[in-house]
């Protein structure tokens, strides 16, 4: 177990080594972050200003509409500009340099296919807001595992929309197929770079809370901006570094080796098992 989690931090550095060399990776997760900030700032006014007609509640027929078309939006957003930072992780993996105008253009072109993503993302993601809102602590319970199993099986979809140009429908079975060959990578490289980014936040909540027993309310609130700005550049990073692992790991289980700018060994020998000498997708 410990030698996996080292290895587990060696993908996590390795992803971050190709950021560190191509930073205009970052613009895609900073440009998603401010629109979806646009767009949270024009719902929560119309929910507050609708007398109860439109809430993120899916107790009303007004309610699961607006949550919808909410969550339609957000979705479409986030996809968009995914497909953007792939295609540029995907270009530069192949030995090419693409621009930030050329990503967004590429994920231009397959407009069709985002929004068809988006539509089913936001289905998804309603029905598993109404079995929060029915269900209490359980079924909160229920969505977050559920949610977390479908955020896995569907891992590779748009990788295949954006690199193979397949249907909505076939991509999500494509994502589910490259999920079997590669479940362990999937599942310890996602949460290996999602705690390292939690774990860093966490230090800053700890240290927003130790100004409290100093007693000055300027510095706590100086702390507290702080800590708004840690949690926003922490949520850029680890954007755009899940990006480049999933364009890595999408090419290895399609390929059966690692991205030629990927170290040596990296992604083989990331979750295979010590001493294991061949190495192909799937490997455990």
């Amino acid at each position: 177990m410990i030698d996996r989690i080292i290895r587990s931090f060696q993908l996590v550095k390795a992803s971050w080594r190709i950021l560190m060399e191509d930073k205009k990776l970052l613009a895609f997760p900073i440009i998603s972050g401010i629109f979806t900030l646009l767009v949270i700032a024009t719902f929560i006014p119309i929910a507050f200003f609708s007398n109860g007609w439109f809430s993120f509640s899916t107790n009303t027929v007004g309610g699961i509409v607006f949550l919808f078309i909410f969550y339609l939006i957000s979705y479409f957003v986030v996809i968009f500009f995914n497909v953007g930072l792939i295609s540029c992780v995907y270009a530069k993996m192949n030995g090419k340099d693409m621009t930030v105008k050329e990503g967004l253009a590429a994920a231009t072109s397959h407009l069709g296919s985002i929004i068809a993503w988006a539509v089913i993302a936001a289905t998804v993601g309603l029905i598993l807001h109404m079995i929060e809102d029915r269900a209490g602590f359980l079924g909160q319970i229920a969505a977050s595992i559920i949610g977390g199993v479908w955020s896995l099986v569907t891992l590779f979809v748009v990788p295949v929309l954006a690199f193979e140009d397949k249907g909505v429908f076939s991509a999500m079975k494509e994502s589910l197929e490259l999920f079997k060959k590669t479940w362990g990578e999937s599942v310890v490289g996602t949460i290996s770079i999602s705690l390292v980014f939690a774990a860093i936040g966490f230090v800053g909540l700890l240290l927003v809370l130790g100004t409290l027993f100093i007693g000055s309310t300027t510095l706590f609130f100086v702390v507290l901006a702080l800590f708004f700005v840690l949690i926003a550049v922490l949520a850029i990073l680890a954007s755009a570094m899940q990006g480049i692992f999933t364009v890595a790991l999408y090419t290895y289980a399609k390929t059966g080796s690692a991205p030629g700018i990927m170290p040596p060994g990296v992604i083989e020998s990331a979750f295979a098992p010590s001493g294991q000498q061949q190495f192909g997708p799937g490997n455990i």
